[in-house]
């Protein structure tokens, strides 16, 4: 008898906790009902990283970053240095030349910290940063850019000059500036025209060279690179034999050039690429060969018409190169 009476006092006390279990749940559910909506931690994984990223294409490949990329960081790619440039972004990171900020970029690098020089990468500085996304260059070595992804989503900013547009829509995409990118493509597009109805046919049979003073030595680029899309593509003119065959940067003699004989010349001299010989720009000018050119003789030679570290296939190359060119050949 005892067995069952204790039997029965271990069921009525399972019932009571059972209910005392039953109605703190239902306190605590009245009081969930009227705290705050969940926050996004609070949601399933799969709604949460929907929100927090977004995938961007970029030359066929997609690439997925922060929702929010305010962070950036520019190695390799002084392409998205001049694109940043004409788009007014400031990255927290930033490409030194010598040391320094070429001042052509003083108006987006005033806060920035120098991730190190065009070629050397400062990883550990990269880090610091915290960047949301990391513009490197297609220059990069496949271990570089394995580094940098590392880090952080990195684009392997294209450096090939008719890929220009592709660049700043991808910079304008990351940082909200979509309409702006657009527009300065399209008021390109306007500019162009309007120089090639100024220009008309008056250097259809001219030859209009654009070359590099680097090294000491004068160099010449393929149709398709630098300028010369520009002079090329864009504007209409002829690209001479020697442009259409060459297959990379080229250095040339001065004597293979002066065969050339170019009717104008756009010069780019930079102190900092020719450290070894800094008046080897002035050295050119006073040599008999360079002198006997038809475009020194008729005064056609033009140094340096826009920053001479300007890459050339970039949005703001292209604008201020076309503006200055323009004005250039059609006083001619």
């Amino acid at each position: 008898m005892k067995k069952i009476y204790f039997g029965i006092s271990v069921a009525m006390l399972a019932l009571a906790l059972t209910a005392c279990g039953g109605q703190q749940a239902a306190n605590s559910n009245a009081a969930n009902s009227n705290a705050a909506p969940a926050t996004t931690a609070e949601k399933p994984a799969g709604e949460a990283t929907q929100q927090e990223t977004r995938t961007i294409q970029y030359l066929d490949k997609e690439y997925t970053v922060p929702s929010k990329t305010e962070r950036i960081v520019i190695t390799g790619s002084m392409e998205s240095m001049e694109d940043a440039l004409v788009l007014g972004v400031k990255p927290v990171g930033a490409i030194s030349v010598g040391g320094k900020f070429p001042e052509m970029f003083a108006p987006v690098t005033g806060e920035a910290q120098s991730i190190g020089e065009k070629t050397q990468p400062n990883l550990e500085t990269i880090l610091s940063l915290k960047p949301d996304v990391i513009l490197g260059s297609s220059k990069f070595p496949p271990e570089t850019m394995e580094k940098l992804n590392k880090i952080k989503t990195t684009f392997p900013v294209s450096h090939i000059s008719t890929n220009w547009e592709a660049n700043l829509l991808l910079l304008g995409e990351l940082t909200g500036k979509q309409a702006e990118a657009q527009k300065v493509i399209e008021d390109y597009k306007k500019e162009v025209e309007a120089a090639k109805a100024q220009l008309g046919d008056s250097l259809k049979d001219k030859k209009v060279v654009v070359i590099r003073v680097r090294g000491g030595s004068i160099n010449i680029y393929p149709e398709k690179v630098f300028f010369n899309p520009s002079l090329y593509a864009d504007l209409g003119l002829t690209a001479p034999a020697e442009v259409k065959a060459a297959k990379a940067q080229e250095v040339v003699s001065l004597e293979k050039f002066s065969e050339m004989n170019p009717d104008y010349i756009f010069v780019q001299f930079s102190t900092d690429e020719n450290k070894d010989n800094p008046k080897a720009l002035e050295d050119l000018q006073n040599n008999p060969i360079w002198k006997s050119i038809n475009a020194v003789k008729n005064g056609n030679v033009f140094v340096n018409v826009v920053d001479p570290l300007a890459q050339g296939g970039t949005a703001w190359s292209k604008v201020n190169f076309l503006k200055a060119a323009g004005e250039k050949l059609s006083a001619k």
